[in-house]
């Protein structure tokens, strides 16, 4: 008992003293999850319509990307390489790129299970690891990982058509960098079709306080100090409720009212802040909740049925009041 006592009094200074240490555990990026996953062989996940291929958002610096077409092009796809996937993208089909959350890589199983599920709805998905996971290089930061998502953006809008619907979807810790992405957006005036948030949080400082690793400090003196501040010294904001301010596209929130990992009323909360948006006035902002008893939680919201119906009620809509 007195060296446990040791350890839990000693943790609270050791974080605050090397504040690296928080950054690690908000990004885990140094959790690999699944173990032994060949990035270069998305097909070994059943994605069998999916090609791995790498991008350099900066001289010296790849990412790794997959891009799975939508399923009614699967047959097609077999035996094919970067260039017919390319030509894809000049379908009529829309694309959503997606920005996944802490830990693990872009092969994900609960992140795949969504590819597939958004493939067989007709979509093109392309995801990528943000540089620090999975086979991608360089070292994890909210600037970063920003920074790439605006490249693969961009580099998916150039190969789309003109008339294309392009939308983004984040999940997690990913709806910060969504949300980040969409600000610039549309600062620069060329805001994305739509915006999704999958068990989205309102700031990182909120949610660390939320989540359950906290627990055992929530209610230690100094808390905030010890373990919020190191957060906001590594430069990590992930101010969602900030930026819904600052963003002007169609937005929908999914959330599981079972989520542990990001609490529920997290969403809510950044529900009720979008809703109250100007700068989201006249676009349409939903707010789509999962009772318990669907035992979603936090990353296992694709196995909704609804879940394809929800997004083309939304998306259609969405198109619908662009075309009138």
């Amino acid at each position: 008992m007195f060296w446990l006592l040791v350890i839990y009094v000693s943790i609270p200074f050791i974080v605050k003293l090397c504040p690296s240490i928080q950054a690690k555990i908000v990004f885990l990026n140094f959790v690999r999850m699944p173990f032994f996953i060949d990035l270069k062989r998305p097909q070994d996940q059943g994605l069998n319509h999916t090609h791995n291929f790498y991008l350099q958002p900066e001289s010296g610096v790849n990412i790794g990307v997959w891009h799975t077409v939508p399923d009614q092009r699967w047959r097609d796809a077999q035996g094919k390489h970067g260039d017919w996937y390319d030509a894809t993208l000049s379908s009529a089909h829309s694309a959503i790129l997606y920005l996944h959350g802490n830990a693990g890589t872009r092969g994900g199983d609960h992140r795949v299970q969504l590819y597939k599920v958004l493939s067989s709805s007709g979509y093109h998905v392309l995801t990528f690891d943000y540089r620090g996971w999975g086979d991608s290089d360089g070292s994890a930061s909210e600037g970063l990982m920003t920074s790439d998502a605006l490249f693969v953006y961009d580099w998916l809008k150039r190969r789309l058509d003109a008339k294309t619907p392009l939308y983004i979807w984040g999940h997690s810790l990913g709806t910060g960098v969504a949300t980040n992405l969409v600000r610039r957006l549309c600062e620069r005036g060329s805001p994305p079709d739509a915006l999704i948030l999958e068990s989205p949080f309102t700031n990182i400082r909120e949610e660390a306080r939320s989540h359950p690793f906290s627990m055992v400090y929530r209610y230690l003196p100094g808390f905030d100090w010890f373990f919020l501040d190191a957060i906001t010294a590594n430069n990590i904001h992930f101010a969602s409720d900030e930026n819904v301010n600052h963003i002007s596209c169609p937005l929908l929130i999914l959330h599981a009212e079972d989520d542990s990992v990001v609490p529920f009323h997290l969403g809510k909360k950044l529900y009720s802040v979008a809703s109250q948006s100007q700068s989201l006035s006249g676009h349409k902002v939903q707010f789509v909740p999962f009772p318990p008893t669907l035992n979603y939680k936090h990353k296992f919201i694709y196995r909704s049925p609804e879940l394809p119906t929800i997004l083309s009620d939304f998306l259609g809509h969405q198109q619908t009041d662009d075309s009138a």
